[in-house]
């Protein structure tokens, strides 16, 4: 998903909570305030879920529902608003749910069978350029079988559809109030989470209250959360600092996150949690231009790359190296890039050259957005170019546009090589390969290859247990190296910053990296 912006764009909660003194209560019931407040610089770009394949989802998993969800400690979609959801046969190509009985919407309206159906048909009506339309392109027709069951006949066999099934994209909401082509525009949400947005000021907050009638999976461990939106990070931090908010889950920049860690004890007992992230950064290379077209050069570039430096000098360590498109925490991960390659090494690089018969200074032209991947991205670029011309072997240009230019440029072909992001839509490989390959590549760079597209893909997607299918993306992984067509450079580290009274953090953000704003909690002594 290309929405979450470098370690701006980083989230995630590992363990906030420290026991001390006689103990700790989570009980909602005390006389503890649990109204937390929750600060990030992720503002949604709509409130319709037809429309959403980006930040968005942070709010809608809290004021939706999806048949399937991640309930806390699990990485494989289990029953939400469904009672039971499986595969009716070992093909893979019909998934059945059968939901809950009583659920209703915030507006008192029942869910049946056919608000599924609409919910899901009214995405690929609608069809959002760049929305949640291009999740489902494995997906022919939905069928209802009474009020309570619903079958996705699949056109190919997709053992992904429950992890798509479990995206906010995916929210079931009521035929009454959301159009069947077009967005709901007028600000408001109707949903059967376990919040109902009370109200919802546009770039500044969002207020969430119990929904009442809520019937799901999600243990709500306080009464009420408001989310504050912020432009920029250090007002967030401020806020932070001055106790106007209780916890941050978007946002923190490199520079920030080392002064918390740094300065501890100037920080009003503010805590600062890490774990392994899923968001990743890598080169695209244009087939079609004269330079990156040619093997050699892409070859080349990846040999003298150096990670460890880049992310050392612009990340300060807040981000890893990244030697495969699949990043580390996804099964299927490799160090495939680093078993070709190794460590860089000019020497090489000017021999695979050489080989091709290029021996003068390759001029090319690199290209990254401004604004979305945060301020971090200029400084990577320049650390690229340092790096390759320091070799010898290359004359690098930079060039940048905001991301609605940029867009425009990298899908009409115009960009030699440049920058890209990427955060899963889901926690499987295939969501780091299948979306990059193929005439359609998210990308707008084709990169046609049979054997990942025609052969290890489908294969894959036959099977069930998502285990078992590491084969196939090593596979997969060995070919992107072969190819060079894209150049995977690091994978973000997560990461939040909370005060110190603030519990279940360790609990609260599910495989999407999507905070479940219900297991937070403000701790009490006895």
């Amino acid at each position: 998903m290309f929405y979450r912006a470098s370690l701006q764009a980083a989230a995630a909660l590992a363990s906030l909570s420290v026991l001390a003194g006689c103990g700790l209560l989570s009980d909602s019931s005390s006389e503890t305030d649990q109204h937390i407040s929750v600060g990030t610089t992720s503002s949604p770009s709509t409130l319709d879920p037809a429309a959403a394949w980006d930040g968005s989802w942070e709010l809608m998993r809290n004021v939706f529902q999806t048949l399937v969800s991640f309930p806390t400690g699990s990485t494989s979609p289990e029953p939400d608003a469904a009672e039971e959801c499986r595969f009716t046969d070992a093909t893979s190509m019909a998934y059945r749910c059968t939901l809950r009985s009583g659920l209703k919407f915030s507006n008192g309206e029942g869910i049946d069978a056919e608000a599924v159906k609409y919910s899901i048909d009214r995405i690929m009506k609608i069809k959002v350029k760049g929305g949640p339309a291009g999740l489902l392109g494995s997906l022919d027709r939905v069928e209802t079988k009474g009020d309570k069951t619903v079958v996705f006949h699949l056109a190919k066999a997709d053992a992904t559809f429950p992890f798509i099934l479990a995206t906010p994209a995916m929210s079931i909401v009521p035929p009454s109030e959301y159009p069947a082509e077009s967005i709901r525009d007028d600000g408001k949400v109707t949903g059967s989470g376990p919040y109902v947005l009370d109200s919802y000021e546009p770039g500044s907050k969002a207020e969430l209250t119990k929904n009442p009638g809520y019937k799901g999976f999600a243990d709500r461990k306080n009464d009420a959360v408001t989310i504050r939106y912020f432009d920029d990070s250090a007002p967030m931090v401020a806020a932070l600092k001055d106790k106007k908010i209780d916890a941050t889950y978007r946002g923190l920049t490199a520079e920030e996150v080392i002064g918390l860690e740094d300065n501890k004890d100037d920080n009003n007992g503010l805590q600062i949690v890490e774990t392994v992230g899923a968001d990743i950064r890598f080169l695209v290379f244009n087939p079609q231009d004269p330079a990156s077209g040619k093997l050699a050069v892409r070859r080349a570039i990846a040999q003298v790359v150096d990670r460890d430096a880049l992310v050392a000098k612009v990340y300060q360590g807040t981000a890893e190296p990244l030697y495969s498109m699949v990043p580390k925490g996804i099964a299927g991960h490799t160090t495939s890039f680093f078993d070709s390659f190794g460590d860089p090494d000019t020497a090489k690089a000017e021999q695979i050259l050489a080989k091709a018969g290029i021996t003068e200074p390759v001029e090319l032209t690199f290209w990254y957005t401004t604004d979305r991947y945060g301020s971090s991205t200029a400084p990577e670029f320049a650390e690229l170019k340092r790096q390759l011309e320091a070799s010898g072997l290359f004359r690098i240009t930079l060039k940048s546009a905001p991301w609605k230019s940029f867009q425009q440029g990298f899908n009409e072909g115009d960009y030699p090589v440049f920058g890209r992001g990427w955060f899963p839509d889901f926690p499987d490989p295939d969501n780091f390969i299948a979306p990059f390959v193929g005439k359609d590549s998210v990308t707008g760079t084709p990169y046609l290859t049979d054997e990942i597209t025609d052969e290890l893909l489908p294969s894959s997607r036959k099977e069930s247990d998502r285990g078992a299918v590491s084969q196939q993306f090593r596979r997969a992984q060995e070919i992107l190296v072969k190819d060079v067509r894209l150049l995977p450079l690091w994978q973000g580290k997560l990461y939040v910053a909370a005060g110190e009274d603030i519990g279940g953090g360790e609990r609260a953000l599910d495989p999407q990296t999507v905070m479940q704003m219900w297991e937070l909690y403000r701790k009490t002594s006895w």
